[in-house]
């Protein structure tokens, strides 16, 4: 009887193991199986409006200025409106380059000067409507594997950019949710000219309008200038990035 009682119990203990190992390989995976950058970046972008946002007019303000975004059939506009000194701006970046409207009346710039306003908008913009920009087929992308910050599990993914030449490149790092493929968190730097910056965004105020995501973000950078990009995940995790301020998209509207 004890021996019979045994070998049951020998069998439902394999049986117990077995189904725990057969779970285990199941969830692995289940929750592992996304490693490819682009298919990460196309569910995200689909998460955050997919579609909604080749035709559309977006419009937010960013401190004192206001911005005018336009996508419809491949051609795309960004206005920047505001004021000062010198009264009324308008800046306009789009498939035709940039010009500029100094109280209605049009402003000359150098190339140098155009190439800068170009950058500055364009990354306010791309802020605004991250993660549209992901998906530049001329970005070399990387899956960084997957990683925890503040108990969220999320797929780590880079982004090279290099324009015109190698003196001038950008890397970007983001953290994208795997439960919602909502963007948690950016790591930029950028390298122009012998001039670099660093940068590490936390995404907060995680909001839809009209089907489009948006996020406000707090922004922290190194105490240490000799830190790289790839450092900025485990300094934000001890507590040892300065918190710089916070970037707020306000007035978003969207048509």
């Amino acid at each position: 009887m004890n021996k019979r009682y045994s070998r049951k119990q020998d069998k439902s203990s394999i049986t117990f193991r077995f189904l725990c190992l057969l779970i285990a390989i199941t969830f692995t995976a289940c929750t592992s199986y996304l490693k490819d950058p682009q298919e990460i970046i196309d569910k995200t972008t689909k998460a955050a409006g997919g579609d909604l946002y080749l035709n559309s007019i977006i419009e937010f303000d960013v401190r004192d200025k206001h911005y005018i975004a336009k996508r419809h059939d491949g051609i795309f506009s960004i206005e920047q409106i505001f004021k000062d000194s010198l009264g009324s701006i308008r800046d306009v970046v789009s498939n035709k380059g940039h010009m500029r409207e100094i109280n209605g009346m049009m402003e000359v710039l150098s190339d140098s000067a155009s190439a800068a306003h170009i950058r500055s908008i364009n990354s306010i913009a791309n802020f605004a409507m991250l993660p549209v920009g992901l998906t530049d087929p001329d970005a070399g992308k990387k899956y960084l594997g997957d990683t925890m910050i503040e108990n969220e599990i999320f797929y780590k993914v880079e982004i090279t950019r290099t324009k015109g030449n190698s003196d001038s490149h950008e890397v970007s790092q983001y953290w994208i949710n795997r439960k919602d493929f909502s963007i948690g968190y950016l790591a930029y730097s950028s390298f122009r000219n012998n001039d670099g910056s660093l940068l590490f965004c936390k995404a907060i105020n995680h909001r839809k309008i009209n089907g489009i995501q948006f996020h406000d973000y707090l922004t922290y950078k190194s105490k240490d200038p000799a830190i790289k990009i790839e450092e900025l995940e485990l300094l934000f995790s001890k507590g040892e990035l300065e918190e710089l301020g916070k970037i707020e998209f306000q007035n978003i509207v969207v048509q």
